[in-house]
């Protein structure tokens, strides 16, 4: 476990930010950013031992920070449903690497990219590794999304070498956990009595990983961090289908999902991320994919009612996301 080291996370109002920063905030000074827009966000992060600046990625302006933390662990990102390509590279790619300009003096960064980056293959089931082809996977979600993000993989590689900055690009697949994801968004419509949306053909598979295991996986991550960059999949162990968790959360909630599959010429239903290399580094997970959405329910859905401090299903522009 990290400790007593300075530690800069970005994204701090977003679904794996946030957890992350608490968790690595109880042995560590950590500082957050984002634009905290929302009523209390920049309280909410406080509250859990967080140093806090407003900073927009966007601007590239990070003079509010000081420039002598330990490590960089960047997991901001835009994903929007517009085709605004300019601002997702200015954001994703631009951002990016005048972020590692100013944290040139870390010792290692950790830069979250996303599955979303692979071309997409005609066999749900297939395992992307991380010398698979590349391209823009349609994201329905977020059309700018997968080469934004594929840009900033370039430009993290670059800064990598120019900086001398050890650093590991780290592709998330299907994070999940009570504070969100991809899994407890769907929870969240089985819930809500709404129809479940996913993408045809079935099955829609995944490699589904719980917010704990991504909090101790973020010390081993950073100790691989090199100089060309370290790029692995940042999944799960198990090949998971929405369906089955789907199923799973029917069966705990007594309710009966509704599943509804839209076509999307040159998508992909699912994304499976090949675990190898994560494990050679970071070793196997520790939450079961069963043990990890029960518990999703039990703290979104306590005595099957709503916890005071969810969204309530609203993001419906998770539904086809890989990350």
């Amino acid at each position: 476990m990290l400790q007593d080291q300075k530690i800069l996370i970005t994204g701090m109002t977003g679904q794996i930010a946030f957890p992350m920063a608490a968790y690595l905030a109880e042995h560590n000074e950590v500082w957050g950013i984002a634009r905290f827009s929302a009523e209390g966000s920049r309280e909410r992060v406080e509250a859990a031992g967080v140093h806090t600046e407003v900073v927009d990625v966007a601007d590239g302006d990070f003079s509010l920070l000081p420039d002598d933390f330990d490590y960089l662990v960047h997991m901001a990102a835009y994903q929007s449903p517009g085709l605004d390509y300019d601002w997702a590279l200015r954001v994703n790619a631009e951002g990016t690497g005048l972020l590692m300009a100013h944290c040139s003096k870390a010792k290692a960064a950790l830069i979250a990219s996303t599955c979303s980056v692979y071309h997409p293959q005609p066999d749900p089931w297939h395992h992307y590794t991380e010398t698979d082809r590349l391209g823009d996977s349609n994201a329905v979600h977020a059309p700018t999304y997968s080469m934004s993000k594929i840009s900033e993989e370039a430009v993290a590689r670059t800064m990598a070498r120019a900086l001398g900055l050890p650093t590991t690009v780290a592709r998330i697949n299907a994070s999940y956990g009570p504070n969100g994801g991809l899994a407890a968004y769907h929870l969240d419509w089985i819930m809500a009595g709404q129809p479940v949306r996913l993408r045809a053909p079935a099955p829609s598979p995944y490699s589904p990983i719980h917010q704990d295991d991504m909090n101790e996986q973020v010390e081993p991550l950073l100790a691989a961090a090199s100089v060309p960059a370290t790029v692995v999949n940042w999944g799960g162990d198990e090949a998971v289908t929405a369906e089955d968790w789907v199923d799973l959360f029917g069966e705990l909630s007594g309710r009966e999902p509704e599943v509804i599959y839209d076509e999307f010429p040159g998508s992909q239903p699912g994304n499976i991320a090949d675990p190898t290399r994560r494990i050679e580094l970071t070793g196997p997970c520790r939450v079961p994919w069963r043990d990890g959405m029960s518990g999703v329910y039990e703290a979104r859905y306590p005595g099957g009612r709503p916890a005071s401090d969810i969204g309530g299903g609203e993001r419906l522009t998770a539904a086809y996301g890989n990350d």
